[in-house]
């Protein structure tokens, strides 16, 4: 079975886009199937139109599939990203994710990988309290949290937030290379742990009590017979 990941994020000038392109790229490298999902803008043109940057980006990523709720409901792991908007997400993030109430509800978001990522302007603009503000749903959710920590030499390289991977600087500039591997560290750590949960959950099925411990006990009889 192939682990699902979906990466969802929301860009307003394109940062947070390149960061979640490296996520989804280093879940893919461990194998991972992704959904690569961007939620919906908020922001009125007349506002998106004062910022040159914002439009262009805006216009290069329409083509990106818009993410819904069943995205969440597929996937066996997630990656969220986002700016850091006063120390927290992005309202079109924020937006999306409070959509997720009824998945909540039925118990479909529970003990799932989840990780997320940010971008912001400034060094102490508030990259690793919008990490932590996240981790708030991600606590009621049941999901279980998968930071980058200081786990990995491209965590350093990249900073050294181990709260997840952040982009420090103008949005003209990108994320660096050291950033971008940071993000598809964290991509691939995500899918790694969602790979061992599943597996996991196959060996505990076929050992519960009933017809599949039975079956596992009958193949390695003829195996060792």
């Amino acid at each position: 079975m192939t682990v699902k990941v979906a990466v969802i994020y929301y860009s307003a000038t394109g940062s947070v886009h390149s960061l979640a392109q490296a996520v989804a790229e280093g879940a893919a490298s461990a194998g991972a199937e992704v959904r690569l999902r961007r939620v919906a803008e908020l922001a009125p043109d007349s506002a998106i139109d004062q910022n040159p940057s914002w439009r262009q980006h805006a216009d290069a990523a329409s083509s990106i599939t818009e993410a819904s709720v069943e995205d969440l409901a597929w996937a066996d792991a997630f990656a969220f990203g986002t700016p850091t908007r006063f120390g927290g997400p992005a309202a079109q993030l924020k937006q999306f994710i409070d959509q997720a109430g009824g998945l909540w509800r039925e118990g479909k978001l529970a003990d799932k990988p989840v990780t997320a990522f940010t971008s912001a302007y400034n060094r102490h603009g508030g990259s690793e309290a919008t990490i932590l503000s996240l981790a708030n749903v991600f606590y009621h959710w049941g999901a279980l949290i998968v930071p980058t920590g200081f786990t990995d030499p491209a965590v350093y390289a990249a900073g050294g937030n181990p709260y997840g991977t952040s982009m420090t600087g103008p949005a003209v500039d990108g994320p660096d290379t050291a950033t971008l591997e940071a993000a598809r560290y964290q991509g691939r750590r995500l899918a790694q742990f969602a790979i061992r949960l599943l597996e996991g959950d196959r060996t505990a099925d076929a050992t519960a009590p009933g017809g599949n411990a039975r079956e596992a006990l009958a193949a390695t009889t003829s195996l060792t017979a």
